[in-house]
């Protein structure tokens, strides 16, 4: 899962060397946070949020299950 989250980040952003993804365990399920170049923030949120949800929608459909996904 890890894999496909870093895989959907590297291709939206400019700096896809920079793109570092860690995963944590919280009650609710795993968690996916996904660190960037401050100049990509922007380019992996989108306008309203719109690409970052996107991601997630993917994520979870893969998953099958409660899967959270965040950018710093």
């Amino acid at each position: 899962m890890k894999d496909l989250v870093e895989y959907l980040a590297k291709s939206v952003v400019d700096q896809p060397e920079r793109v570092r993804v860690q995963e944590r365990r919280t009650r609710e399920g795993p968690l996916y946070v996904v660190e960037v170049a401050p100049e990509d923030k922007g380019r992996l949120i989108g306008k309203q949020g719109r690409v970052i949800e996107a991601i997630r929608t993917l994520v979870r459909a893969y998953a099958k299950r409660k899967v959270g996904v965040e950018v710093r």
